[in-house]
């Protein structure tokens, strides 16, 4: 029988309240707030622990404290990426960051797709959908990507749109749902 962390890493159905799961977001807790604690001299420098706990992030990138994530291992960051304060990164599936890419203040990415029964919702059942940014993507304050949204390369994405739906490259969406400028 599969254990909830293989089935939330094939996107089935699985239990979120697990003691696997829980150790999982622990060790990501912990790197988290060695990074938001780090003293200001060090600001451009990542936490070893958090810079350990991405599959992939490249060198030069840049993640303002306060920054949070549910786990990490899930993330891969590429070249000149910068995130501004306050992004929150929900990773229960894989999310990747193409190059030259910039977030905003509070821009929050979920993976996590709760399920509609409100029984299996509060037994903690939920799905987790990737989420995909391409090159040179600007995605502005307190934005939000929802599960399973891709965004292509070059666009942008308004201070503060919700974004429901795939991106396609070089588009600029704005709004709640987001939807094309213009």
């Amino acid at each position: 029988m599969a254990s909830e962390r293989e089935k939330m890493a094939r996107g089935e159905w699985y239990r979120c309240l697990d003691p696997e799961l829980d150790a999982l977001r622990e060790t990501a807790r912990a790197a988290v707030h060695a990074h938001n604690t780090l003293h200001p001299a060090e600001r451009g420098a990542m936490a070893p622990d958090l810079r350990r706990l991405f599959g992939v992030v490249a060198d030069d990138a840049f993640i303002e404290a306060p920054f949070h994530c549910a786990y990490g291992f899930n993330i891969d960051i590429a070249a000149k990426v910068y995130f501004n304060a306050g992004c929150v990164i929900l990773d229960t599936a894989p999310v990747r960051i193409g190059a030259e890419t910039m977030f905003g203040p509070g821009v929050h990415i979920y993976c996590a797709d709760h399920h509609r029964d409100p029984e299996l919702r509060t037994q903690g059942f939920e799905r987790a959908l990737p989420v995909t940014i391409g090159a040179r993507v600007w995605i502005g304050g307190g934005a939000i990507i929802l599960p399973g949204v891709t965004i292509g390369n070059g666009a942008i994405v308004g201070a503060g749109a919700v974004v429901t739906r795939d991106v396609a490259a070089g588009t600029s969406v704005v709004g709640n749902p987001a939807k094309p400028k213009g």
